[in-house]
């Protein structure tokens, strides 16, 4: 796999490819970022962004990661002593899923969101962005948009503002982060700074193939214990030879077989013994055509989720 081919691979859109070609060419170390906003736990969606920061990293890319502590304090989501522990937290987290420590820049939104340049220029870009505008970028990510606060109007500027404090040719994202980084793309170059390009992942179904919600308790946490995610999995929806909306087999494209060369689906003997698959599609035709069993699949998805995320439970203990 090529370096174009890995960071292409498992995302749902480039903007542009035309950009990020001509940036491998002329740019030995580019830099990609990703912000996370520290709320709560770290789930299986999260670590589908960290993936893609850990297929840059082989592709030559320099990473940093924004801890956006300030932006989960605009977003409503704690005080600010309350989002800088979830973030310390999730740099543990992140780390201990295979980012390399070494390669990659962890930084803190209030080490540096709170100086005088990177407020001008936040207020420069409120002159150009309309309060509908960032009211639209807000719809994905903001809590409670119904009735928004101010501060939420703020946090999209920031982001783009964040963009090009850091120095990052390519932000990275899940696909609710579009309409911000289109925001970025659209004003930045009118404020001297480069414009982005976007990558942006899919957003994983919850386990009960409905959208994942902290209410429904339908996705996996990093912490999850091995029982917690064998009794989950045992529950999750897995319709025989259905693969649209199946988070199973979701889990095996964007999770498991990023990660492993060949996946091996333990079955007993008298089942017709161990399946092996070197690639997501050779697994998706045979579970099409029922040569696998939807709780066969589920063990064996447990089983490497469990593997990969041991890593952090030890870490987290």
């Amino acid at each position: 796999m090529d370096r174009l081919e890995l960071i292409r691979r498992n995302v749902q859109e480039i903007v542009t490819e035309e950009e990020l070609e001509g940036l491998l060419n002329n740019k030995e170390a580019p830099r990609a970022y990703v912000g996370y906003e520290p709320s709560g736990k770290i789930h299986m969606g999260h670590v589908l962004t960290v993936n893609k920061l850990i297929d840059l990293q082989k592709a030559g890319f320099k990473i940093t990661v924004l801890l956006a502590d300030v932006h989960a304090y605009l977003n409503r989501k704690g005080t600010l002593e309350e989002v800088k522990k979830i973030a310390d937290y999730n740099r543990r987290c992140f780390i201990a899923l295979g980012l390399d420590e070494v390669q990659t820049d962890f930084v803190y939104g209030s080490d540096f969101q709170l100086g005088a340049e990177y407020m001008l220029n936040v207020l420069k870009l409120s002159r150009t962005v309309t309060l509908n505008r960032a009211k639209r970028s807000m719809d994905e990510v903001g809590r409670a948009m119904d009735d928004p606060t101010v501060s939420q109007m703020v946090y999209p500027l920031m982001q783009a503002i964040d963009i090009a404090m850091l120095g990052v040719d390519v932000a990275v994202g899940g696909i609710d982060q579009r309409k911000i980084h289109m925001l970025a793309r659209e004003n930045l170059k009118n404020l001297g700074f480069e414009t982005p390009i976007c990558i942006h992942t899919p957003i994983l179904l919850g386990l009960d193939g409905t959208k994942m919600a902290s209410s429904k308790d339908n996705f996996i946490s990093v912490d999850d214990t091995e029982e917690e995610i064998y009794k989950k999995f045992k529950k999750a929806f897995c319709k025989i030879g259905d693969v649209e909306e199946n988070p199973i087999l979701a889990l095996f494209r964007y999770h498991i077989i990023p990660r492993y060369e060949t996946v091996v689906i333990e079955r007993p003997e008298k089942f017709g013994g161990n399946l092996t698959y070197h690639s997501y599609a050779e697994m998706e035709s045979a579970f099409i055509e029922e040569k696998v069993h939807p709780m066969d699949l589920k063990n064996a998805a447990a089983k490497y989720i469990n593997e990969i995320l041991d890593p952090v439970r030890k870490v987290l203990l």
